[in-house]
């Protein structure tokens, strides 16, 4: 019967191969770690979606999925998924403009969804389709990009990663209200994709657990 000594070295043997593979394949192994916790949010999440859902449906006239073509990596165009948490039809006098705080155009329902994140919840598919990955810089509109690449010669490096659901600039920073506060977020977003290159997990796990505490306490002070 082998030693616990041995078991021990063992098991630290293999954690170290782990870690190594992991950290040489960071690319491959976050791609396949997006797909496999995506799968599983939305098999755990289903019964809430549903009740969202219904919720979505009742409270205001409209579609309960609303979806926006947005700018992904490498500038590609895709369609991003979200539970409506706006009148229908909000921009249709105004053209593209960002939301603001105590938005008029938000309903009840919506401003709580957009608190707690969970009108995010359908962009899990984004992610399983590969448009988007859990953790990037957050994908915005072809009208907005084209605007803030002339404004911001460096907003084109966010186009070098896949767009995310969440990332270090949604939890330090709030939703974009105005040109200033893409210029807070662009900073993150640029400190995420250069931590890329020291392929760590650690600063993906950090994120990860800050978004959480962001949807709990509506607080992002956590990193």
């Amino acid at each position: 019967m082998p030693e616990p000594t041995s078991m021990i070295l063992l098991g630290g043997g293999l954690m170290g191969m782990l870690f190594r593979f992991t950290k040489k394949c960071f690319e491959q192994t976050k791609r396949l770690f997006d797909i496999i916790l995506s799968i599983l949010f939305i098999l755990i999440l289903t019964p809430l979606c549903v009740f969202l859902a219904i919720l979505v449906k009742v409270s205001s006239p409209g579609p309960i999925i609303f979806s926006q073509i947005r700018v992904g990596k490498g500038g590609r165009l895709f369609t991003m998924y979200k539970f409506r948490s706006m009148r229908f039809d909000a921009e249709k006098h105004t053209g593209p403009v960002w939301a603001k705080t105590n938005d008029p155009r938000v309903t009840k329902l919506g401003n709580f969804m957009r608190k707690t994140h969970l009108d995010e919840i359908p962009q899990f598919i984004n992610v399983i389709k590969g448009d988007m990955s859990i953790i990037g810089p957050r994908p915005e509109r072809p009208h907005f990009v084209n605007q803030l690449k002339n404004e911001l010669p460096e907003y084109q490096k966010r186009l070098t990663v896949r767009p995310g659901i969440t990332g270090l600039a949604q939890v330090k920073h709030r939703y974009d209200e105005s040109i200033d506060d893409v210029k807070h977020k662009l900073h993150y977003d640029l400190e995420y994709i250069k931590s890329l290159q020291e392929k760590s997990w650690i600063n993906e796990f950090k994120i990860m657990f800050g978004t959480l505490i962001l949807m709990i306490t509506g607080k992002n002070k956590f990193i």
